[in-house]
């Protein structure tokens, strides 16, 4: 194959996906690619798809027809979750080429090599290669790096936990763990790149520790990972993404309020505020345990973010099993929710659940709790003004600003000036401006300011 072909790849999803998609670049890229904007003709696109919300699968068809307009005669590749759980309906779709499941994703440059070695004319259909599941029980590293400010390091993959509306296990398989030896070593690569932050990603990364050697036996845990992450010499951040309350031990939230390198913010998913809905959901944890996690964060840590996940119209909510929710995270000391509408997903319980709720309500009920996390973010911030805090800019021009984000995920602007990219800073918060970011001013003004 020549080695000038260009490759270009889009990301749906969470962050987990994009550090896949940036090692899967890497990988292209050693084997002689030209990495290019998706944007621009290339030769491959490779689209590493997301089946969590219904709008993920229907932005594939989208994504296609845009790498085709950029180039008719164009390679497509899907990877990824949506790749895995229905594999036969993305090959179906116009243009794409090769359809790639769980494990196989990893070895895509050997898939297209063969491809690209084969006469044109017997390429006529796409190929499917997605493994069962049940084979998807080894770990494969990845983190992503020069795409953003900050990394997303993988430390953990799949999940044993059988909530009735998810599909992930299905996805990706059972729960299982990078070697603490192995998570270090990226640790240490990323942050020798300059790169000043690391987000700790996974499907269930609280879960940390399992299969960490093959076995369902936890070798490490999730403290002990935080631990010997905050030992590793040049990282300056860390940030805990998504973590389940009834794995977010007071251990671990002690530590964060004392360590070195680890930020106060915590996205923690709630879902519902009704027991009666956690139950239908087979959440692991009861409301009563989740107010008791953000009461001990913000015991230790008044300033921390906490941020919520919560889905609305799950089958069985009632407009008062609703409004309970509402209350409950209308009372809660959090900073800011993800919202997710509810949409029944293929070969799972929840999908054939009664007690359906109209699409219309569930868009009504998004857009309460939407409207209720607006509130509860300028509340956060106005918490925040006269406070000093450590900003790290970020390297995008953004209408005349440059944007940038503090210890405790308050997001600042100030005029543009590449000269801050990547850096950090310490602040003082003064001011909430008509768009809802923080304006600020240097304790100390950079000289190239």
């Amino acid at each position: 194959m020549e080695t000038t072909k260009k490759v270009a790849f889009y990301t749906l999803g969470c962050k987990l996906n994009f550090s896949e998609t940036s090692t899967i670049a890497r990988g292209f890229s050693s084997e002689g690619f030209q990495k290019v904007d998706f944007s621009s003709p290339a030769d491959i696109y490779i689209i590493n798809t997301c089946s969590v919300t219904e709008n993920a699968d229907k932005r594939f068809k989208t994504i296609v027809k845009q790498a085709h307009k950029s180039n008719p005669e164009a390679f497509v590749a899907a990877i990824g979750c949506y790749a895995q759980l229905k594999p036969k309906e993305l090959a179906d779709v116009n243009g794409v080429d090769l359809v790639l499941g769980a494990t196989e994703k990893f070895n895509i440059t050997s898939y297209i090599n063969d491809l690209f070695n084969q006469p044109e004319a017997t390429r006529t259909q796409a190929q499917i290669h997605s493994c069962e599941i049940e084979d998807a029980d080894f770990y494969v590293g990845s983190y992503s790096i020069g795409d953003r400010t900050r990394a997303f390091l993988k430390v953990q993959d799949g999940c044993d936990y059988k909530c009735t509306y998810c599909t992930i296990p299905l996805a990706r398989g059972i729960s299982r763990s990078d070697t603490l030896e192995n998570v270090l070593k990226n640790a240490s690569e990323i942050s020798a790149k300059g790169i000043k932050e690391i987000v700790l990603t996974g499907v269930n990364i609280g879960d940390y520790g399992k299969g960490e050697f093959g076995n369902k036996k936890h070798e490490h845990t999730f403290f002990d990972l935080c631990k010997a992450l905050d030992s590793v010499d040049g990282i300056e951040r860390l940030r805990i993404s998504s973590i389940e309350p009834n794995l977010l031990k007071n251990e671990t939230i002690d530590f964060v309020a004392n360590s070195r390198t680890f930020v106060p913010h915590f996205h923690i998913p709630l879902q519902s505020g009704s027991n009666e809905l956690l139950k239908l959901m087979r959440r692991r944890y009861m409301r009563e345990l989740y107010v008791d996690r953000v009461t001990k964060i913000k015991e230790v840590m008044p300033h921390a973010c906490i941020g919520v996940d919560v889905i609305v119209g799950f089958p069985g909510e009632t407009d008062d099993l609703f409004l309970e929710t509402y209350q409950f995270l209308t009372e809660l000391d959090i900073s800011y929710l993800h919202v997710f509408t509810y949409s029944e997903r293929d070969n799972t319980p929840a999908a054939v659940m009664d007690g359906v709720v109209d699409k219309g309500v569930r868009h009504k009920r998004s857009k309460m709790l939407r409207g209720l996390s607006v509130k509860k973010r300028r509340a956060f911030y106005e918490s925040q003004l006269g406070s000093s805090r450590t900003v790290l800019f970020e390297s995008e021009n953004k209408e005349g600003y440059i944007h940038g984000f503090t210890e405790n995920y308050v997001k600042v602007k100030y005029p543009w000036n590449p000269a801050l990219a990547n850096t950090l800073h310490q602040v003082i918060l003064t001011k909430i401006d008509d768009d809802g970011l923080v304006r600020f001013e240097f304790e100390k003004i950079p000289a190239y300011c």
